[in-house]
């Protein structure tokens, strides 16, 4: 058979430990033999990041933004054990937060649903896409401890030197102290991307914060989320039959947990990292779950939601054999060569990217899984696979299909 050929290529960024050695499987068995694969690769591994003092990930990140598509293996975010382990110039930041802040990206994650795992909340019967805002917060915070009585306050100095001071506290002894920021502009893109997403994939959005008790932080949030809905999406909204509501977050966590799913549930940052934890888990497995990084000019960035496999990594070099889940990889890649088919009007490799993940599903679904899987599985008569083996046997059940 002829291979599916492509037109504009994807930005492709490798990455470290043992999703780099998955990454690799991925491509050559059930990528390369169908595809005429066009990308422009980076090699963000912590090593080729140290190299380039971190420029590769500036570089990929603007690769992004010139081609539109890109697809993300998962990376090392160095904390001081790596410092030592990869004899690292400086501590370098997390490339995913560096490429969120080049998108001007917000993070869809959504899980993938199998036959065989079950969610903990049995209502559960469609996915829950949470969607994250990727800008400032406490992942930006400025923190102070303090060490004696006095008097904290918050200072605000403009561009024509005018100083407003609000009190946080008057301290009578030690204490700590933590100052948050956020902007209108990333606000504004996050609610951009959130409607459009919504759009795109025809689901209501829930939008949840504590307005009640952050009555200027939060309820700005809120505000501008209301504005750009009523001047820029109300009817497109209305045409798709789709709802955008908001709601206090301690309401949100009760619907969520009776709802049947399918829809989209966007949260401040923190918010947003925690409660995708929490849907994942609850869902089966942070290695069944996708993670698309959307920008609101529509650049798209796919990845995994999971880390590196450290663990599994270690051991496969020891040469002991491991059983690594690598569903949510290969979905980064369909992912992101489905949206590389659809803004190139290639019908082929959306096609290809539809069934391979049929053939992912139906592999799992057939019995044959990784370990992770095989613990919580309601399905019989289970073969448990070795990383590599588990990749072959997709490749089997997308040749039969």
């Amino acid at each position: 058979m002829a291979k599916i050929q492509m037109t504009t290529p994807l930005v492709e960024m490798d990455g470290d430990e043992m999703t780099r050695i998955l990454w690799k499987m991925i491509k050559d068995e059930l990528l390369l033999p169908y595809i005429d694969l066009k990308t422009e690769y980076y090699d963000l591994g912590l090593e080729h990041r140290n190299e380039t003092d971190d420029q590769v990930t500036v570089d990929s990140a603007n690769a992004t933004l010139k081609y539109g598509v890109a697809v993300k293996c998962a990376t090392i975010t160095p904390n001081a054990a790596r410092m030592t382990e990869y004899n690292l110039k400086e501590m370098w930041k997390s490339p995913n937060g560096t490429i969120r802040a080049a998108l001007d990206g917000t993070v869809f994650r959504a899980p993938i649903i199998v036959k065989g795992i079950e969610p903990c909340v049995k209502n559960w019967e469609k996915p829950i896409t949470l969607a994250r805002h990727a800008y400032g917060d406490v992942y930006k915070n400025t923190e102070m401890k303090i060490e004696k009585a006095g008097k904290a306050e918050l200072v605000f100095t403009d561009e024509d030197g005018n100083e407003t001071r609000e009190l946080i506290h008057n301290f009578a002894g030690p204490g700590i102290i933590q100052g948050i920021h956020n902007t209108d502009k990333s606000i504004h893109s996050f609610a951009k991307a959130c409607f459009n997403y919504a759009l795109d994939t025809k689901q209501d959005l829930w939008f949840a914060t504590k307005d009640t008790i952050s009555k200027k932080y939060d309820h700005n949030f809120k505000d501008i989320f209301q504005e750009v809905f009523d001047t820029e999406y109300k009817e497109a909204f209305e045409k798709a039959g789709i709802e955008y509501f908001y709601t206090l977050i301690d309401d949100a966590v009760a619907r969520v947990m009776k709802a049947k799913g399918g829809f989209i549930w966007a949260c401040k940052n923190y918010d947003g990292d925690v409660m995708s934890d929490m849907v994942s888990s609850a869902f089966g497995s942070l290695a069944m779950m996708t993670s698309v990084l959307v920008s609101p000019s529509g650049v798209y960035e796919y990845e995994a939601a999971h880390g590196t496999v450290q663990r599994h990594y270690y051991k496969h070099l020891k040469g002991e054999e491991t059983s690594t889940n690598s569903v949510a990889t290969i979905f980064a890649w369909t992912g992101a060569l489905r949206k590389r088919g659809e803004l190139d009007g290639i019908k082929e490799l959306c096609d290809f990217a539809d069934k391979l993940e049929k053939a992912t599903l139906k592999t799992i679904e057939s019995g044959r899984m990784t370990k992770d899987l095989a613990l919580i599985t309601s399905l019989t008569d289970v073969t448990v696979l070795n990383s590599e083996n588990f990749i072959k046997e997709i490749r089997k059940t997308f040749e039969e299909m």
